[in-house]
């Protein structure tokens, strides 16, 4: 049978194919660098959809994974969303490559279908291509309701309008006990103004609805493994995921989804309640940052950049729990970094700045050197991601996606890099592509 695909379809395909409603498809993705196996857990229903209606299929084409609905009658593809997830990381850590198989816990949240469906699992390979991993049919005849508990607090502090035409952000609360109540309220409303600052989100408000959900934690705080503090915590967060000290993720995707739930979404943000410096963010998945670091604020812009808008870290000199994230072998899919395999072809041609050089010389090896001495004139490394004739330029700097060579940033700075406090013109492109998306 060929398959076809429901491109870009307008209302009345939505309405062929789906209900107003959430299926959510919970699944265990399990093994180690070169195996992985898909189990289906539980499918659930919800009353609402907050997604769009009219972009059903994901043209995107972000995300490590695929995951795809065909109508099983007609072998139509119907819907589809590309997305990262805590397995495919833990693929690239050392455990794995020694042959460690570990389970993780994911979800697929798709409009709720009429009639039965073959939910398939599609991987990408270093090239580019997907390929299907799993697939099963799934019978929305047979699924249980959404867990709810009458114990969650829901507060809304950005009502735009309807959520199938917004982009829907949930903010769920970790390591708040009920006497915090308040301090989670407050939290909420500080970093929805945060969230805001910086443009391309600063003239888009009117795109975005964001929403608190609260579920208290018995203890204050969140694990921290390396100072054996543990903590019992609405979601059970940690900080040292994947062996990374800073690293802040939780593998507990049930109990997240369940308080998510009680809202629709299309994003979620974990606030945890602590002052350390530390979170992360995957496309499609989720980020994570912390409440009362003195970079926050930071902290919670640059990780959405990862989870919701498909952003790659620009910087290249931290350490990471990855082996080989990416390769210059081939470009990577994320819009905001580049192998340089094609510079007269490069993907943000249409941004770069006239006459400029491609690659861009912005002086990388007396930057780092800098780095070597102690103390740091942070004042001079500075003047580096200051430079007059260089900033606001959109080129090719050496330096990007962890990799001293070979991978390439469009911009001397940018939130993605540094602890600037903007986006760079090529990501702020990509930015407006992916909330038309969702809002228009």
């Amino acid at each position: 049978m060929t398959i076809q695909s429901c491109q870009q379809a307008p209302d009345h395909q939505f309405n062929k194919y789906f209900t107003v409603g959430t299926m959510r498809i919970d699944y265990f993705h399990t093994g180690d660098a070169t195996s992985e196996t898909v189990e289906i857990d539980k499918v659930y229903q919800y009353e609402e959809w907050a997604g769009t209606k009219v972009n059903l299929i994901d043209t995107i084409d972000y995300g490590a994974y695929y995951f795809k609905i065909y109508d099983s009658a007609s072998g139509e593809l119907i819907y589809s969303k590309g997305f990262d997830s805590y397995f495919k990381e833990y693929q690239l850590t050392t455990p794995a490559i020694d042959g460690e198989v570990k389970e993780y816990h994911e979800s697929a949240i798709i409009p709720f279908p009429k009639s039965p469906v073959s939910f398939a699992l599609e991987k990408r390979d270093r090239k580019g291509d997907l390929h299907e991993v799993f697939k099963s049919e799934v019978d929305p005849a047979s699924v249980e309701a959404g867990p709810s508990d009458p114990e969650i607090k829901i507060y809304t502090t950005l009502d735009s309008g309807e959520p199938g035409i917004k982009a829907d952000v949930v903010i769920v609360g970790e390591g708040y006990t009920k006497e915090e109540d308040q301090k989670f309220q407050d939290d909420l409303e500080r970093f929805t103004g945060v969230f805001f600052q910086a443009e391309p989100c600063k003239s888009y408000k009117e795109s975005f609805n964001i929403r608190g959900v609260l579920k208290y934690s018995e203890d204050s705080g969140v694990d921290e493994p390396r100072a054996d503090i543990d903590k019992n915590t609405a979601v059970n967060a940690t900080f040292n995921s994947l062996g990374s000290a800073r690293y802040l993720l939780t593998e507990d995707n049930k109990s997240l989804r369940d308080i998510a739930g009680h809202v629709p979404y299309d994003a979620i943000y974990i606030i945890v309640n602590q002052d350390r410096y530390g979170g992360g963010g995957i496309y499609n998945f989720y980020c994570v940052f912390t409440s009362d670091n003195d970079r926050s604020a930071y902290l919670m812009v640059h990780e959405f950049g990862h989870s919701f808008f498909g952003l790659a870290d620009e910087y290249y000199s931290s350490s990471t729990a990855y082996n080989d994230f990416y390769t210059t072998e081939y470009e990577p899919n994320e819009p905001n970094i580049t192998a340089l395999k094609d510079p007269d072809n490069i993907k943000w041609k249409h941004l770069l700045s006239d006459g400029i050089d491609i690659p861009t010389e912005w002086g990388k090896n007396e930057y780092d050197s800098l780095h070597q001495v102690w103390p740091r004139d942070q004042e001079l490394i500075n003047s580096y991601l200051d430079n007059e004739d260089l900033l606001g330029k959109v080129g090719a700097f050496e330096g990007a996606g962890y990799m001293y060579e070979g991978m390439y940033r469009p911009s001397l700075n940018c939130i993605m890099f540094s602890h600037a406090d903007y986006f760079c013109p090529v990501c702020q492109d990509a930015m407006v592509k992916m909330i038309k998306f969702y809002s228009d």
